[in-house]
């Protein structure tokens, strides 16, 4: 009988189930080790550091969010972008948690390692891509002021209004989504 097989998906899922139980700082070498049976050598062997493990972590489950609300902003759907929060968090409720209640500094307290540092850049430069997009098709041109509006009715708002629910471990109900559109409308007709 060989050896089990320990791949970089299996520690990245262990991570993960552990994240979601204790947080970032939850997830250790050792206790990722532990959680799968699998000797620490097996641990280096895929990643360098815990900091590797826990920046790609971050970095996967930021763009397993964003896919959605990238898609309604290129799609010139603000709304639905404002809305891609609390209707996510129902369907992955664990994640979500971990995107709301932390960081990205969180998950990794030094340097980002080397190999992350262009996803990280990318996915920024994406999202402030779309910002730019919403700001220009919403409120006619890109500048700090729209800017600034973009990311407070689109990433503010539906953050805050969903937060205390995750906080508590529980699904954000309809009425969070009320608020969000409310809001959306309020800042959106605004600027008409």
């Amino acid at each position: 009988m060989g050896r089990p097989l320990y791949d970089h998906a299996g520690f990245l899922e262990a991570a993960r189930t552990l994240a979601y139980e204790g947080g970032p700082a939850a997830v250790t070498v050792d206790s990722v080790a532990r959680h799968l049976n699998a000797p620490k050598g097996s641990f280096y062997h895929r990643f360098a550091s815990r900091d590797a493990l826990l920046g790609q972590l971050w970095l996967d489950l930021a763009l397993e969010f964003q896919q959605g609300f990238f898609a309604a902003i290129e799609a010139g759907d603000g709304l639905a972008a404002a809305l891609h929060m609390p209707r996510w968090a129902r369907a992955h409720l664990q994640e979500a948690r971990l995107l709301s209640l932390y960081s990205r500094h969180d998950f990794v307290q030094g340097d980002w390692p080397d190999e992350l540092k262009k996803g990280v850049r990318e996915q920024t430069e994406r999202l402030e891509q779309c910002l730019v997009q919403f700001s220009r098709d919403t409120f006619g041109r890109a500048g700090a002021p729209q800017i600034r509006r973009s990311t407070f009715v689109l990433l503010e708002v539906p953050v805050a209004a969903v937060k205390g629910h995750l906080q508590k471990r529980e699904v954000p109900p309809p009425l969070v989504d009320e608020l969000i559109e409310r809001t959306y409308r309020a800042i959106v007709q605004d600027a008409e």
